[in-house]
């Protein structure tokens, strides 16, 4: 990588790199390669350990991929298909939601209420995965007919998750783990489970105060592993990056069918296939996500016609990666 755009890259991050500052993680992979790999600022302000490539943030939504892989997975086993009912697999699931299958919890078009509107002020104990089906059980309505519209959905990954254990039978942590993150060598990653797994290199999430920045790494949602609940470094993610081109996971007509938008019942296509938000970049196909909960803002960008890629994780609770990643991607491509 020319050192010019190196430099434009350090500069983009230099908030990040201030000391006393939360820090970030990127990887540049062009080709299969690692174009740039770096780190910058404390992945803990508190104890001032710098980040490094090998730093483990709480990926937030960038965690739905993850699991919309492993839905397809018990796919690819037969194990279920994307036109399944979710009351044929998950016992528990709300009679108003008869007519919701497992496409519509990958694509965003269930119309299931966000289950964080559903949590009480008062609550002060985390939620589990669970915990949203039950939540989703003591309301009687959804936000519009079933494939309908497209309206953005950690209730559908959280209840995904569910589904994937009961149809594989066992704890979606570990099914993880076992079917995805040790096949790839992602040694690092977990989704993360207070009491019973850790995170080694653990990021924590901060917020800017006018005294400076504060921890502020967990809220009564952070338990929830659907939606959000895998930590990562952006070592890991390069090898995760590099299977969705390989697709040793999953058959290629499914991988596929994760990046391609969705239908509503009318017709029109949506910009979100199966865990990715899908639409043009300047009239080049591109493909990204986001994940941002308390104290973490992340992003992926794939253009994946350039076999280009920038990932991008950071421990504080403001930016925006994703615009990042765009600048990034706009100074390899014109190099």
């Amino acid at each position: 990588m020319k050192s010019s755009i190196a430099d434009a890259i350090d500069t983009l991050f230099a908030d990040n790199d201030k000391s006393n500052s939360p820090g970030a993680s990127i990887s540049i992979v062009k080709d299969g390669n690692a174009l740039l790999s770096k780190a910058y600022g404390l992945a803990d302000v508190e104890h001032h350990v710098p980040a490094a490539t090998s730093t483990n943030y709480r990926l937030a939504s960038v965690t739905k991929q993850f699991t919309a892989t492993a839905a397809i997975m018990m796919v690819d086993r037969g194990k279920l298909s994307l036109d399944t009912h979710l009351a044929e697999v998950l016992p528990g699931t709300p009679k108003y939601a008869h007519d919701v299958r497992i496409r519509h919890l990958l694509n965003h078009t269930s119309g299931f209420v966000d289950y964080e509107d559903l949590i009480p002020d008062s609550q002060t104990v985390q939620v589990l995965d669970a915990d949203v089906l039950a939540l989703l059980n003591k309301v009687d309505t959804m936000y519009f007919p079933v494939g309908s519209k497209y309206q953005y959905s950690n209730s559908g990954y959280a209840l995904l998750a569910l589904v994937v254990e009961a149809m594989s039978g066992e704890p979606f942590a570990r099914f993880l783990k076992k079917n995805i993150f040790d096949p790839l060598g992602m040694k690092r990653t977990v989704a993360y489970q207070q009491g019973i797994s850790t995170v080694g290199n653990r990021a924590f999430g901060h917020s800017h105060t006018d005294t400076g920045f504060v921890r502020t790494d967990q809220s009564v949602t952070s338990a929830v592993l659907g939606d959000g609940g895998i930590y990562s470094s952006v070592e890991d993610l390069f090898k995760w990056d590099q299977e969705l081109y390989a697709n040793q996971l999953v058959s290629a007509s499914l991988r596929q069918q994760s990046f391609t938008p969705g239908i509503l019942n009318d017709g029109t296509h949506t910009k979100y296939g199966f865990g990715w938000n899908i639409e043009p970049y300047k009239n080049i196909p591109s493909m990204y996500h986001t994940g941002s909960t308390r104290g973490f803002r992340n992003a992926i960008f794939r253009l994946p016609d350039q076999h280009l890629t920038v990932i991008i994780l950071t421990n504080r609770n403001e930016g925006e990666p994703i615009e990042l990643a765009r600048k990034i991607a706009d100074l390899v491509l014109a190099q």
